[in-house]
């Protein structure tokens, strides 16, 4: 096994050099046997847990390891690095009202799928958590139900280290293999070699996660199912619904998100169309038909308040994308 390489692509380049590299991979594609499947201007909203945001220049569905070779082929040699988003389930995700310009890829079919042998769980980039830890748990093991109320995917768990009640990524992940899109190959790394921390990753933005393999521990089905039932539960008594990308900003050490952002006042607080949950001060709300900048603003306000009152600066454990550089919300 070999550990995650340094960031070996191209140096960062200007607006107007990404914007010409987005173009050369247009033809790219266009020329490959991708092409049918290539969208253009393909609406991101929708793809995401927040329901807002604009449409990615650049859109491609892959269902296999041989389309991802592909894709990882026409993008690999650029002179300018191309912008790349990885969609999992959407969560954790805002994408600004005008779009992402660059390449999204959705890892859809085979990427999405999963199997188990003995106490091995092998599962796609793109498999949906809270079905593999029903799947683990029908299997008789246990290590991974803590999975059943995360929206997200197996990739997106590895590149951010998801989590909760108890538990992480990190806890059960044996290696990971991943295509290097700058470098247009594959590598395997150990779990031990991706600096899995709290909520982060050295897993790069255009490393995409074909697979990972789980080692989880044999368990008993009944008490599976009741640990699935009670997380499920909990998170349905404690958590909102509606259009929301999950916990907003990352626990500081040795506190909570939420109660600083309770303790700042913010709990309830509106801006346009996004909301700070009555339920769960660290969760944000987009109304329907709602924009992204209203999500990004209220984060931002909700930072600046608890800064304020607690001297503690919050970090956004959503990723914004498309957005203009410039101060973390």
């Amino acid at each position: 096994m070999t550990a995650v390489p340094p960031d070996s692509g191209p140096p960062q380049s200007s607006d107007n050099e990404a914007a010409a590299a987005v173009a050369d991979l247009e033809e790219r594609l266009a020329r490959s046997p991708l092409a049918p499947a290539v969208r253009r201007r393909h609406p991101l909203g929708p793809r995401t847990t927040y329901r807002v945001g604009g449409p990615a220049r650049l859109f491609v569905p892959v269902r296999n390891r041989a389309a991802l070779d592909l894709v990882a082929a026409c993008t690999a040699g650029s002179e300018a690095p191309v912008p790349v988003l990885v969609l999992g389930r959407g969560s954790n995700l805002l994408v600004a009202d005008a779009g992402f310009c660059g390449l999204a890829l959705a890892l859809e079919g085979d990427l999405a799928g999963f199997g188990v042998s003995g106490t091995t769980v092998r599962a796609g980039g793109g498999a949906p958590l809270p079905k593999l830890a029903r799947r683990t748990v029908a299997e008789g093991l246990t290590g991974f139900e803590w999975a059943v109320g995360v929206p997200g995917s197996m990739g997106g768990a590895v590149r951010m280290n998801a989590g909760g009640h108890g538990s992480d990524t990190a806890a059960v992940l044996d290696e990971a293999e991943i295509v290097d899109l700058r470098l247009g190959s594959a590598f395997t790394a150990a779990a031990a070699d991706l600096g899995l921390g709290y909520r982060t990753s050295n897993v790069a933005p255009h490393q995409v996660v074909a697979e990972a393999r789980l080692r989880l521990a044999p368990g008993d089905p009944a008490a599976g199912r009741a640990l699935l039932s009670e997380i499920v539960a909990w998170r349905r008594a404690n958590q909102p619904g509606g259009q929301n990308s999950g916990s907003v900003f990352t626990n500081p050490d040795g506190d909570s998100a939420g109660r600083l952002i309770d303790e700042a006042g913010a709990r309830g607080l509106r801006m346009g169309t996004a909301r700070v949950s009555p339920k769960h001060a660290n969760f944000i709300q987009s109304d329907e038909g709602g924009s992204a900048a209203d999500v990004a603003a209220l984060m931002a306000e909700v930072r600046r308040r608890v800064a304020e009152s607690c001297g503690i600066d919050l970090v956004a454990e959503t990723c914004l994308v498309g957005f203009e550089p410039g101060p973390a919300p």
